[in-house]
């Protein structure tokens, strides 16, 4: 029997969630699909015919590779229909797809709607994944999507998500913050403290999800708008990810030490010093807290 989904991962891009999502997705019991999105332009009062177009007119649906036809029939045997059983159904044929008894979901955004998903999905566990806000800076430079290049742009964006999805914690039945250092220098046991959390067993499997990654990822497709215009080749999804095709590197941990000009580093820490602080972070200027 496919049980309910558990996981959500959260977090501001480029903290490590496609990172966690592949170690849980390596679980023998467990499979997390690729970012959903839909959930965000759902409300309670949807019909099932609003629902199903939403979900699967969102850009990453053909990710899913879930038939439309058998997905519109699943949702047809939900009576009365509502928007918690047919997000449970959605990932139900995710699952069973996949041969797994536990499902999740890994949409970084979702950071900042977790009281709406939890209203939908009361079984939603969030694990909100944080990494020093520097390293997301210089992870984030150059690519199509995030704030940009500009290093206060990177900091402010870097704190309100930061902040914003912190505030809904005290509303949230299950709410665990991960630190994506803490993951890379000693996997195991911050794996092993998920699967408590997650109330599921923790399986050594999970550290090798590195094995089967590219598989994994190869599902992504094309994203395409809605009037079909490409919108974000394959082959551009999948650079993003390459380094998750290895063991975790410890290189990858407080890059900003060696690769951040200091005069970026005092930027950011005008903005962000007092959360990085706050959250454990070495800060270099202090007087700007």
């Amino acid at each position: 029997m496919i049980e309910l989904p558990k996981p959500f991962i959260v977090g501001v891009s480029r903290s490590g969630t496609t990172l966690l999502r592949l170690m849980f997705d390596a679980h023998p019991d467990m499979t997390i699909p690729p970012e959903t999105h839909f959930i965000r332009r759902l409300n309670l009062q949807c019909e099932r015919k609003d629902f199903f177009s939403i979900v699967t007119s969102e850009v990453t649906w053909a990710d899913f590779h879930i038939d439309k036809t058998d997905f519109k029939q699943a949702l047809s045997r939900i009576k009365p229909f509502s928007v918690t059983e047919g997000l449970r159904c959605f990932y139900r044929l995710y699952a069973q797809k996949h041969g797994k008894k536990y499902v999740g979901d890994k949409t970084p955004v979702y950071s900042q709607s977790m009281i709406t998903i939890q209203r939908m999905l009361p079984e939603a566990r969030f694990i909100h994944l944080i990494r020093d806000g520097r390293d997301v800076a210089l992870s984030q430079k150059g690519l199509w999507f995030g704030p940009g290049d500009n290093i206060d742009a990177a900091a402010e964006f870097w704190v309100s998500r930061i902040q914003l999805a912190r505030e809904q914690a005290p509303l949230l039945k299950y709410y665990m913050e991960v630190k994506f250092e803490e993951l890379i220098l000693d996997p195991t046991n911050i794996l092993i403290n998920v699967c408590n959390f997650l109330e599921i067993p923790f399986s050594e499997q999970m550290l090798s999800y590195y094995i089967n990654a590219k598989e994994r990822l190869n599902e992504l497709e094309d994203h395409y708008h809605a009037g079909r215009s490409l919108l974000i080749k394959k082959e551009d999804l999948l650079s993003l990810f390459k380094l998750t095709e290895k063991s975790p590197d410890r290189n990858r941990v407080f890059c900003w030490k060696n690769q951040m000009p200091e005069t970026d580093q005092i930027s950011y820490e005008k903005i962000a010093g007092r959360l990085l602080a706050d959250l454990g972070y070495e800060t270099r200027f202090t007087e700007f807290l």
